[in-house]
C-alpha cells in the first residue's frame, strides 16, 4: 500500500465514524479578511468631502431658531484642527460659531480599517441668555445614491426583550418612497430594547456598502427615506430634541460610527467589522486585549460552596455575585415589596453588615488567593424604595417615578448627584476588593422620567445631560480604578450600543436563559448566530448539564448555574474544558454563518469562526428535535486551498487530514445521530 493509499484508508475510517465529506459545489470565501486600497480610498475620500472641506455639507443637521443648519453654517465662522491621537488614528475637530452658538464636530479617522466616527457638540458660549430654539438634532444626516442595479437593503438584527427571536436577523428592501424607521421600545431609554432596538447596520448597495452604527445609551431614532430615484437620507440622533440652551450649557449627539466597504460578501463585510471592533472598541485592561473567561455564580462569600465548585468543576475567572433574590448583598428590607427583602428594593447602596459584617473583602481576598477575580452586581439609576437612603435623604436629585420606570430614577445629570454617585461607588470597589462592576438597570426604562422633568422648551435636556452623566461616571470608575472592568446589563442587554461597548462587555446577552422559558436552548443558538456578526465578546449562563444544551451556550464568556452533584459537576466540568479550548475562536475569529437562521425545531443550525492568522477554527452545529436529517453538508471559509487542516471532532478518537480546497469546494457533512444533538469540530493547518 503506498503512503497515499495509507493516509486515504484512515481517512475514510474517520469519517465513518461521523464525518462525512461529499460533493457539492457552491460560492464560498478562500481568502483572509483584509482591508483593500480602494476602501480605504473610498473612506478618505468620503472624510475629505463630508468633513475637512466645505465641498459637501457636514454629515448632521439640526434647525436653528426654525433655519436648518445647511443654511445657518455656511455663514457662520469656520476652523479646522487635526490631532494625530497615535500611529492608527488622527482626529479632527471641525467648529463653527455664530455670537450665541458654537458647534464642534469631533470625528476620527482610522488609518488602519475604513473607518470614521464623529460626535456633535452645541454649546451657548454668550453670557446674555438662551439660544433660539434648536430643535430636530440629528448626529447622522447624510444623502446616498446608489448605480444602475440591486435596490438598497439594509441587513440588521433584533434588539433584545428577553425572547427566543431577540438579535434575530432581518433584511429589508428599501423600494422607492419607502421610510423604515428604527428606534428602541417606547417609554424605554434603553439603547438596544426592543425588536427595532439595535443600533448598528449594513447596507449594502451596487459594488459595496457601509455599516453604520449609533452609541447612545439612550432613546435614539433613526430613519431611512428612499426616494422615486436612486437616492436614499439616513438620519439618526436623539429621538426627541426641542430646547433652548441656556449660557455655559453644551448638549451633545449621539456617537456616529461609519464603515465603508466594497463588493457583495456581506459575511466579508461583518467580519471586517468584527476586527476593527476587537482592534479599537472593545476594553482594554492596563493595555492588554480583552480575552475569554469563565464564570461562576456565587451566594454571598459562601467559602464552602465556592471551594467545592473549584475543586468539584474548574477554577473559574470570575466568582459573580449578582442581586441575590431575596438574599440581597445591600439593605432592602423596608420597601414594599411582599415578604421584606427584595432585589428591586434598590437605593441604600452598602454592604448589608448584618449579613456581612467585614463586607466582601475576606471573600475577595480569598479568591484572589486563587486567581479568580470578583463580579459585583449593582442597579445604581434605578431606587425602588422610597425609604432607601436615597430616597430620604436625597429626594432632589430623583426623577419621580412613573407606572413603567420600577422606581424612581436617580438623575445622573445632576451634578451633586453625579459627584456622590461616583465618590461612593469608587469607595464601594476599594473597599470590597471589587474587580468588575457590573451595573444593570431594570424597569421599563428611565425615558417617561426624563421627559416628565422637561419643559416644553427644554424637550430632550433631561436625557442628554443624564447620558453625558452616565458616560462620565463609568469613565470615572475605570479612571480611579486601573484594572476595572464593567459588565453592561440593562434588563439583559438592552443597553450595548457603540459608547456603552467602548467601556464595558456583556457577561449577560440576554435574560433570556432560565429552564422555564420556552425554546431557550434553540433561542440561545439563534442569539449567538445573530450576535456574533456584532459582538465578538458576549456571555450567557446556562441551567442545564445535558452536552446539546451546554453546547448551545458556549461563549467567549461562559458559566453555568444551578445545583452542583456529581452529575452536574462532571458535566460541567467537560463543558468547561470544551468551551476553553474554542473560546478565543469564538473571540478573536472570522464568523460565518453556515445554515440560514431559524428557531423551527425541525432544521440544523450551523456556524464558523475562523482564525487565519493561527490557521485554526470551529464549526458548531446543532441537530434540533424534530429534525430528519441525520447529515448536513456544510462549506467552510476562509481556508488556505494549498494547505491541509487536521480535522477534530470532540465526540470521537482520533483525527483526519484534508486540504483546504475540499473542505470550501467539496464541503464537510457532519452526522448527528441523537435528536437533538450537537457537534463541535476544530481545525488546525498542519504544517
Amino acid at each position: 500500500m503506498t503512503t497515499r493509499e495509507n493516509g486515504s484508508k484512515r481517512l475514510a475510517m474517520f469519517l465513518k465514524a461521523g464525518m462525512l465529506l461529499v460533493g457539492m459545489v457552491a460560492c464560498h470565501m478562500d481568502a483572509a479578511i483584509t482591508v483593500t486600497p480602494e476602501e480605504m480610498a473610498q473612506k478618505n475620500e468620503w472624510v475629505r468631502q463630508n468633513l475637512l472641506t466645505a465641498t459637501l455639507p457636514p454629515p448632521f443637521s439640526f434647525t436653528y431658531d426654525g433655519r436648518s443648519s445647511s443654511t445657518v453654517l455656511p455663514s457662520w465662522g469656520r476652523a479646522k484642527t487635526d490631532t494625530l491621537l497615535d500611529k492608527r488614528r488622527t482626529q479632527h475637530v471641525i467648529a463653527w460659531a455664530n455670537k450665541v452658538l458654537q458647534v464642534r464636530c469631533v470625528a476620527v479617522e482610522y488609518k488602519d480599517y475604513p473607518m470614521v466616527e464623529w460626535t456633535v457638540y452645541l454649546k451657548n458660549t454668550s453670557t446674555t441668555g438662551p439660544t433660539p430654539i434648536l430643535q430636530e438634532i440629528q448626529g447622522l444626516d447624510i444623502n446616498v445614491s446608489r448605480a444602475n442595479g440591486p435596490e438598497f437593503v439594509l441587513n440588521g438584527i433584533h434588539g433584545d426583550y428577553m425572547a427566543a427571536d431577540s438579535y434575530e436577523p432581518f433584511q429589508r428592501t428599501l423600494d422607492p418612497s419607502t421610510v423604515a424607521d428604527f428606534s428602541p421600545s417606547v417609554n424605554s431609554g434603553k439603547s438596544c430594547d426592543g425588536p427595532n432596538g439595535w443600533p448598528y447596520y449594513n447596507l449594502q448597495a451596487p459594488g459595496g456598502g457601509m455599516i453604520l452604527a449609533v452609541g447612545w445609551p439612550g432613546q435614539w431614532a433613526s430613519s431611512f427615506t428612499r426616494d422615486a430615484g436612486h437616492n436614499l437620507r439616513i438620519r439618526a440622533g436623539q429621538q426627541l430634541t426641542h430646547l433652548v440652551l441656556n449660557p455655559g450649557e453644551e448638549i451633545r449627539t449621539p456617537l456616529i460610527a461609519i464603515l465603508f466597504w466594497r463588493g457583495t460578501n456581506v459575511a466579508r463585510a461583518q467580519n471586517i467589522w468584527r476586527r476593527w471592533y476587537i482592534a479599537h472598541e472593545i476594553p482594554r485592561v492596563k493595555g492588554q486585549p480583552a480575552a475569554p473567561m469563565t464564570q461562576m455564580q456565587v451566594a454571598g462569600d459562601d467559602f464552602a460552596a465556592v471551594s467545592n465548585f473549584f475543586k468539584t468543576v474548574v477554577k473559574p475567572d470570575v466568582c459573580w455575585r449578582d442581586a441575590g433574590g431575596e438574599l440581597t448583598w445591600y439593605p432592602s428590607g423596608n420597601g414594599p415589596a411582599k415578604g421584606g427583602n427584595s432585589w428591586v428594593n434598590t437605593g441604600t447602596w452598602e454592604v448589608d453588615p448584618a449579613k456581612y459584617p467585614k463586607g466582601f473583602k475576606p471573600f475577595t481576598d480569598w479568591i484572589h488567593g486563587q486567581g479568580v477575580k470578583f463580579v459585583l452586581w449593582f442597579e445604581p439609576e434605578r431606587v425602588g424604595d422610597p425609604k432607601s437612603w436615597l430616597g430620604a435623604n436625597h429626594p432632589e436629585w430623583l426623577l419621580p417615578a412613573t407606572a413603567s420606570t420600577g422606581g424612581a430614577i436617580l438623575n445622573e445629570g445632576n451634578p451633586a448627584a453625579f459627584n456622590w454617585l461616583t465618590n461612593h461607588f469608587e469607595s464601594l470597589i476599594k473597599s470590597n476588593g471589587i474587580d468588575w462592576y457590573r451595573e444593570d438597570m431594570n424597569g421599563g426604562g428611565p425615558l417617561p422620567a426624563w421627559r416628565n422633568n422637561d419643559a416644553t422648551n427644554r424637550q430632550g435636556m433631561t436625557e442628554n445631560f443624564y447620558v453625558q452623566g452616565h458616560l462620565a461616571y463609568w469613565d470615572a470608575l475605570l479612571a480611579m480604578n486601573p484594572g476595572l472592568r464593567i459588565d453592561s446589563c440593562a434588563s439583559g442587554g438592552r443597553r450595548n450600543d457603540l459608547e456603552t461597548m467602548r467601556r464595558a462587555v456583556p457577561l449577560l446577552r440576554s435574560d433570556f436563559q432560565f429552564p422555564f422559558m420556552a425554546n431557550v436552548v434553540a433561542g440561545n443558538q439563534c442569539q449567538t448566530y445573530g450576535l456574533s456578526s456584532w459582538l465578538p465578546f458576549q456571555g450567557t449562563g446556562c441551567f442545564y448539564s445535558d452536552s446539546y444544551s451546554l453546547r448551545s451556550f458556549y461563549l467567549a464568556s461562559f458559566g453555568v448555574a444551578g445545583g452542583l452533584t456529581r452529575k452536574t459537576g462532571a458535566a460541567w466540568k467537560q463543558a468547561f474544558a470544551e468551551c476553553q479550548k474554542i473560546a478565543p475562536m469564538l473571540l478573536y475569529g472570522d464568523y460565518y454563518p453556515l445554515t440560514p437562521y431559524s428557531l423551527a425545531s425541525n432544521v440544523w443550525m450551523a456556524w464558523q469562526f475562523d482564525r487565519p492568522e493561527e490557521s485554526d477554527g470551529v464549526v458548531q452545529a446543532f441537530r434540533r428535535e424534530k429534525s430528519t436529517e441525520a447529515t448536513k453538508l456544510l462549506r467552510l471559509n476562509g481556508l488556505d486551498p494549498t494547505a491541509h487542516y487536521k480535522i477534530t471532532n470532540f465526540d470521537l478518537k482520533g483525527s483526519a487530514k484534508v486540504s483546504g480546497r475540499e473542505l470550501m469546494e467539496t464541503g464537510l457533512t457532519l452526522e448527528i445521530t441523537n435528536k437533538p444533538g450537537a457537534v463541535i469540530i476544530t481545525y488546525q493547518r498542519v504544517k
